[in-house]
Order: structure tokens, then sequence, then C-alpha cells
């Protein structure tokens, strides 16, 4: 057990009521003598006995008690109950958020960018690791910089595609991967490639003012989908703020494969990158959620079986 996770106790404060005994994940908690102690290894701070104790007598001292707290956003620190939220405002906001590809070009405060990190790191995270971290592309400046650097990563990798040699190679050794990005996706590359060289157009970011890239340090149990969870929390934040959003996958495949990409935006060598979050004031309105495929629901052990 790490010191820095171990739950302190108030024994004074302590009644033995037993609640944080039955919200323990890990069974760390016993009972002795009409108290709780810690019985073995295996805290790694979830902070649940502190949060369900009635007393206040347990704390997690890197949890803490400090709820996050936002610079451009009126929080309440109240757990919300089960139940006591709109459903059918939550609904509707799921279903509201788009991916926007086109921005006004008004910029996003720091304050706000710096908000939207906070709000991600309110997901959940296998065996409560929170390893992901938070890299802010803070402007329109940095967004045309962050996409020439992709862009140079594909056409370096457009030209290997183009080589027969090289895609009869990837198919004999690679799965045929380099076949398939040529099929599918060199020729759309290209063209953005060209009218980014000439025009200027930006079809990668859509103009978008700023990014969040959501990466992981090592040692975190399930980290993509970590990344991934605190990736839809600042989604939808950011449609209640009042911002459109882009998840960037090419940007994400680029940051993966060339380290000189994420090294420019100061990330390190042993992180993950799993999302790019592109960002801006929406210069487009919508007159219906987005629709969605009918849900194929099956059961697991049907009766009978």
């Amino acid at each position: 057990m790490d010191d820095r996770t171990r739950p302190r106790f108030d024994a004074d404060r302590c009644t033995g009521c037993g609640l944080c005994l039955d919200v323990c994940p890990s069974d760390v908690l016993a009972p002795e003598n009409g108290t709780i102690t810690l019985r073995r290894d295996g805290c790694f701070g979830c902070d649940h006995c502190g949060a369900v104790c009635p007393a206040g007598a347990i704390v997690i001292e890197p949890a803490g008690t400090e709820p996050v707290v936002l610079a451009t956003v009126e929080t309440d620190a109240r757990w919300l109950p089960f139940g006591e939220f709109d459903t059918t405002l939550l609904v509707r906001l799921l279903a509201s958020r788009r991916s926007c590809r086109r921005y006004t070009g008004e910029p996003v405060s720091r304050a706000a960018l710096e908000d939207l990190a906070r709000i991600g790191s309110t997901a959940p995270s296998g065996t409560n690791s929170q390893s992901w971290t938070f890299t802010v592309v803070p402007d329109r400046r940095s967004m045309i910089a962050f996409g020439a650097l992709v862009a140079r990563f594909y056409g370096r990798l457009n030209r290997l595609a183009a080589n027969p040699a090289a895609r009869f190679f990837s198919r004999l050794f690679l799965k045929d991967s380099l076949g398939v990005y040529y099929r599918h996706y060199h020729d759309r590359v290209r063209d953005a490639l060209r009218q980014f060289d000439e025009t200027g157009r930006d079809r990668l970011f859509h103009g978008a003012t700023a990014a969040i890239v959501i990466a992981t340090r090592p040692g975190a149990s399930c980290p993509g989908e970590d990344a991934l969870l605190a990736a839809q929390n600042i989604l939808l934040a950011a449609h209640t703020m009042g911002f459109g959003t882009c998840l960037i996958g090419f940007a994400v495949e680029a940051m993966r494969r060339d380290r000189s990409t994420r090294r420019a935006l100061g990330i390190p060598d042993d992180e993950t990158v799993h999302a790019v979050i592109a960002l801006g004031r929406p210069a487009v309105a919508y007159h219906r959620p987005a629709g969605r495929r009918p849900v194929r629901i099956r059961y697991a052990f049907p009766p009978g079986t």
C-alpha cells in the first residue's frame, strides 16, 4: 500500500457502522473492536470509503475532500443522489452533441480549456489510476503549426503508400496495412494536403481555434478506456459551454506513429495518445439531433438455456 493512498481514520468519529466495508472494492478495510482497521495492502485511493462515511471519519489523502474547482463554470460540490437528475435533459444533451466542422474563428479562453481538462478528469478510470494527461493547443496559430506536423507525417505516408514495392512488402508481412491505407485514404489525404498547401484550407481541424490532446502515462490497467471516457466528458461539457467539438482520428494516428510530432507538443515519449479534440465556437446551428441506427440488443443466458 502506498502511504499516499492509505485511508486515514479519526477513531473518535468512527461509529463502526460498516458502510465503508460495503463499498471498498479491494477488501482493504476490516472491523475490529467497534472501529475500522486496515486488513491488507491493495488500497488504490478510490475514496469510496471516505465518501460514504456519514461521520467523516475516513480521508484518502491524495483524493482529499476538495471538489473540482472551475474558473468559468459555477460548480456545486454536493454529491448528486441516484435518480435525482433529469434523464430527459441528459438524453437531449447526448443526442444533440455533433461533430463540428465549421468554426467562427473566435478564440477559446485558456481558462475554459483548463476547465474542460478538469471536467475530463472527473471520468472513471480503471483501478482509479487517473493516468491521463491533457495537452492544450491553445490558439489558431498553434493549431496551424500542429496541422503542419500532421500533414508532414501523412505526406511521408502517402509517398510510401504510392510505392508498389512497399505495398507488396506490406501485403506479405504486414497484413496489407499499407495497401488498405492506399485504397481507402491515399487519394483523400493527397487532395487535403494539396488544398492545405495551395489555399490554406484546413480539412484536418476545420478551422478550430484550439484542441485538447488526451494521452495516458504508463501503468494504467485500461488506459484507452480511461482516456476515451475523459474525452466524452469533455465533448459533452464543451457543448453545454457553447463550444463545438470534433474528434480528429487522423491526428491521433500521426502522433502515435511519429514521435517527433508528440515531442513538438511537449508530450513525453512514454505517453500514449488516445484522443485529439478540436474545438471552438461553432459557426453552424442544427434543427434536430443526430440520428442513430436502430440498436440491436441481445440477452446473455436467456431463460431455458
